[in-house]
């Protein structure tokens, strides 16, 4: 259809190889609205006819029931699409469908769309595994479990004190998609190829009609800029590098060994030959999954990293990995909710794994360092009653005052004292001292608790605003496009 300079049609071979039609299905509906705002856009400005805007809007209306084929003729949906049009309003009014546009600002359009209702969903499903996250937490506010650096056992602390850590690093996920939100809702329609038209369109009409907040306003930068789809992809990644690390946790405290938490068995599968196995495939899938997205950033990069200004070619490329990160994401979030929502924790194994260790060596040694003691020396002192421990294979509440003279040779350490807070230091009173802002201690658990809950509802509030403006925009499209086809 395009192909007016040109006296042959594309080889079968060629065809394939330029067609981006397979990767269009995501973006037929974004199509579709937009060329009927562009119409009626045209119409209002007195640029078509009453008469073509009625046959133009009914034709894109009926294509809305369409089933598209993945085999097409045309190299892409928004040839497609005009194509169809003009056989069904005719050459005369269906061909002035595309006055004042391309498929440059037409196809990033689209696009734009498609992120911005892709980010909402995303928004949505981040809120609900971040409230399965902090209602677990709430039920879990007195499991005691070992805290882990270099996975190695290092404090004390509760369940819900890791569960918080990532509902609060889903929480800046959801704000880098949140804050991306704007940034793509920004229309390039009337954008032309590259540099404008002659003709009097009004953009920002058009964009008020598709539910943006405005309109990319330089046409080279409205045509030819990929960066809110970089940024998209990218923040999506760090959100399943997320997903992955709490995954691994999981995969890792499901074993016999740690035998911490147990899955659903409809998010295990098991062994086709052993069969007392419980593999925790989901949560693998998440970790694989997450390579891809990331290797969908890299994809994005790389196509827009050394082209020169205005449209090229290259970036039709880019489409299939923001479908597979969207579809990827939301998938992955739907599935750690009901992961969480499902999810056996065994309160006496993780106590045990608690008590076996040393969890609390910091706490003896910020209780001397509250007698005035250097910090340096009181680790030190502690770390010598850890290896007598450790080499004598008894607690260190069993350590004797002689062999504690041995721990404070040197020092100004008071014996009786320092057996008198061994004595007096449980894994329970470490918790119960823990006071500093963020801490595992017990108060801290119920006022970070409350406050998630309270961001939640407040994040809640804000997505569901953006959800009605783009829905009362598209109400409204629909009531111009039923006036004028009447």
């Amino acid at each position: 259809m395009y192909r007016s300079r040109l006296s042959n049609k594309l080889d079968e071979i060629i065809l394939d190889y330029v067609s981006s039609i397979s990767d269009d299905n995501e973006i037929v509906f974004y199509d579709i609205v937009g060329s009927q705002a562009h119409s009626i856009m045209l119409y209002e400005n007195k640029i078509i006819t009453r008469n073509d805007v009625k046959k133009i809007l009914s034709a894109l209306e009926n294509l809305k029931k369409k089933k598209f084929e993945i085999k097409s003729d045309a190299e892409d949906i928004h040839e497609l699409i005009e194509s169809l049009v003009i056989k069904s309003a005719g050459p005369v009014s269906g061909g002035k469908m595309h006055t004042g546009r391309s498929r440059n600002d037409q196809v990033t359009a689209d696009i734009r769309m498609k992120i911005r209702d892709d980010i909402n969903v995303l928004c949505q499903c981040l809120l609900d595994t971040i409230e399965a996250l902090v209602s677990l937490a709430q039920a879990h506010q007195q499991t005691v479990m070992p805290l882990y650096t270099h996975l190695q056992q290092a404090q004390a602390g509760f369940f819900s004190h890791y569960l918080l850590a990532y509902a609060d690093a889903l929480f800046r996920d959801l704000d880098r998609l949140y804050v991306t939100y704007g940034r793509v809702n920004e229309s390039p329609l009337g954008a032309g190829p590259i540099g404008g038209t002659s003709l009097p369109i009004d953009r920002k009409t058009t964009a008020k009609m598709l539910g943006f907040h405005g309109i990319v306003e330089n046409s080279i930068d409205a045509t030819s800029t990929r960066d809110f789809v970089a940024e998209y992809v990218s923040t999506v990644a760090i959100l399943m590098t997320n997903l992955s690390r709490i995954s691994e946790d999981f995969a890792i405290w499901s074993t016999s060994e740690f035998g911490f938490i147990e899955l659903s068995d409809e998010f295990s599968s098991p062994s086709s030959v052993m069969p007392q196995k419980k593999n925790p495939d989901m949560l693998e899938l998440t970790r694989g999954k997450t390579a891809q997205v990331i290797g969908n950033v890299t994809t994005v990069l790389s196509a827009i990293k050394g082209l020169s200004s205005g449209y090229n070619r290259d970036l039709q490329q880019i489409k299939s990995s923001i479908w597979a990160t969207s579809k990827i994401s939301i998938s992955a979030l739907i599935v750690l909710k009901l992961i969480l929502l499902t999810l056996t924790v065994n309160k006496p194994k993780m106590k045990k794994a608690t008590e076996n260790g040393y969890l609390i060596a910091l706490d003896l040694a910020e209780k001397l360092v509250q007698k005035g003691i250097p910090f340096r020396t009181a680790h030190k002192v502690i770390g010598k009653i850890v290896q007598l421990s450790i080499y004598s294979k008894k607690p260190i509440s069993k350590i004797t005052p002689t062999e504690l003279r041995t721990a404070i040779k040197g020092t100004s350490i008071n014996t009786k004292f320092l057996s008198e807070i061994i004595k007096s230091t449980t894994i329970n009173s470490s918790l119960r001292d823990r006071i500093s802002i963020g801490s595992s201690g017990i108060k801290e658990q119920k006022r970070m608790i409350g406050d998630r809950m309270k961001k939640s509802n407040a994040y809640r509030e804000g997505i569901m605003k953006r959800n009605k403006e783009v829905k009362f925009a598209a109400e409204n499209l629909s009531k111009k496009v039923k006036e004028l086809t009447k």
